[in-house]
């Protein structure tokens, strides 16, 4: 293989030399009777796997989401985008599989975990396509994941785990002396019927991986003085194509062959120090559709949150990504650590108002945007977002550290693609989840540095940043726990 590589001298090309990735060793029965079962807060892909592990590692743990199973998710979600009636419950953000469920499902990752393979063929056993295992951009689509993320589970259940569904994290008990230890959690279930009910519980390993949109999670970590920090997270708004133009821009005489399918992208510019007031940003895309759908991922009433999927096929007539700015913690007022969640919600709110109050988002097309100037209504790109779009600017509703950089950084991106350059594109705001503005801090043994027993992970952790990351912070927080157990 080495020589094959000289012999090519393709820079492309790396040797890599996979150890296969074992789950966590099982512990005794003495080992799991130690202390109370563990308790996952969060079933998406951090959640998920972490709660796989500790079940293959014999633990037992009881995995708690706050939305609903795949099925009913997938009808509710269906539900809002007809009648704009949200279930704060049980969103696109919150249910089984969590927001990765209803954006594409790639499982490319810039991040390197032996872990990586696991995954991947947990996707498989679960039903998805077997070409994951090879393409180097593998998916498995929005159409596909609900089934996928039921199976997996299953076997946590098969394993002795158990998964409860619209199932709450209320409030966490902390013992206070020496050391900060967590001692209990208590969870609020909602039946179908709307009858809520509490039930605290014992616990001495709480895995909390919520997701980067559980706000009321990070609100009740700060009352109970849970080490909080800011953390640099993105903004900005969907931007769509036409798919045969991406096609065309990537791809050449190629564009059509059935074989290549839909062309993705991956974009980033530094934008210059000289910039006044906007230099030393980064604008990039983020989390690219390829015959994809702009979504409505709104979880909490009166805001406008978008984001991006793709059916397995990705046949879709449009592209679309985030267009996405840095945010520093540096921007934002004040010491508060849930500074960064109250921009959001902000320009949530703005974008809700500006669309008329119904869900519809604010739109306006790439050269109306350059120009300052207001769209009355589309080109060529007939914008996918479901509750309909009101057009006219997207300014008002980010801060001007976010816009400029987009404004300065779109004719750079279009030396790099051309259709980027299309004063037709549309786009569709406000792109304000790609990540969390809040890290919960933890040590170098995983755990909270201010609460033992506290294991921050994945995407709401401030640990990860895509469904392989998010699925590999799990995993690695499993076996960090399993092994405490063994001490």
């Amino acid at each position: 293989m080495s020589r094959l590589k000289q012999r090519h001298d393709d820079k492309n090309v790396a040797i890599v030399e996979e150890e296969p990735y074992l789950w966590p060793a099982a512990v005794t029965q003495g080992e799991r009777e130690r202390a109370s079962r563990p308790v996952v807060v969060g079933a998406g892909c951090a959640g998920l796997f972490c709660a796989l592990a500790l079940a293959e590692a014999g633990l037992e743990p009881l995995l708690v989401e706050r939305g609903d199973d795949a099925t009913r998710r997938t009808a509710v979600v269906d539900e809002f985008n007809r009648t704009g009636l949200l279930d704060p419950e049980s969103n696109i953000q919150y249910g089984l599989g969590g927001a990765g469920t209803f954006s594409d499902g790639k499982l490319a990752t810039g991040t390197r975990s032996p872990a990586h393979r696991t995954i991947l063929e947990t996707f498989v056993e679960a039903g998805a396509d077997p070409q994951i295992l090879w393409d180097s951009h593998p998916h498995v689509g929005s159409d596909v994941l609900p089934a996928a993320v039921t199976h997996i589970a299953r076997r946590i259940g098969d394993l002795g785990g158990e998964l409860r569904c619209r199932c709450r994290l209320t409030d966490i008990e902390v013992s206070r002396g020496d050391e900060s230890r967590i001692i209990s959690v208590t969870l609020a279930t909602t039946t179908l019927d709307g009858r809520v009910t509490e039930e605290r519980v014992p616990a001495s390993d709480v895995v909390l991986a919520c997701g980067h949109s559980a706000r009321d999670v990070f609100d009740l970590l700060k009352r109970k003085g849970v080490l909080l920090e800011r953390k640099t997270f993105a903004m900005g708004v969907r931007i769509e194509h036409l798919q045969a133009d991406i096609d065309r821009a990537l791809w050449g005489p190629s564009a059509g062959n059935p074989l290549l399918g839909a062309a993705p992208y991956k974009l980033s510019v530094h934008l210059p120090e000289a910039l006044p007031g906007i230099g030393g940003r980064g604008v990039f895309s983020f989390c690219m559709c390829p015959g994809g759908y702009v979504v409505a991922a709104a979880s909490e009433p009166g805001g406008v949150v978008t984001n991006g999927m793709s059916l397995a096929a990705r046949d879709g007539v449009n592209a679309n990504s985030g267009l996405l700015a840095n945010v520093f913690p540096s921007d934002l007022p004040g010491d508060d650590p849930l500074a960064g969640v109250d921009l959001q919600r902000q320009c949530e709110q703005k974008a809700f108002e500006l669309g008329g109050g119904d869900y519809r988002a604010p739109a306006q097309l790439v050269g109306d945007f350059l120009a300052h100037r207001p769209s009355e209504g589309p080109r060529a790109v007939l914008p996918t977002y479901p509750r309909g779009v009101a057009w006219g600017e997207v300014d008002s509703c980010l801060p001007p550290y976010v816009v400029e950089p987009l404004r300065a950084g779109l004719p750079l991106l279009a030396r790099r693609l051309s259709c980027f350059g299309d004063g037709g594109a549309v786009l569709t705001g406000v792109e304000s989840r790609s990540s969390s503005p809040v890290r919960v801090t933890r040590g170098g043994d995983l755990q909270s540095l201010s609460c033992a027993g506290l294991w921050p992970c994945g995407e709401g952790g401030g640990y990860a940043g895509g469904i392989m990351s998010a699925a590999a912070d799990g995993i690695r927080v499993a076996s960090a726990l399993a092994e405490s157990r063994r001490r």
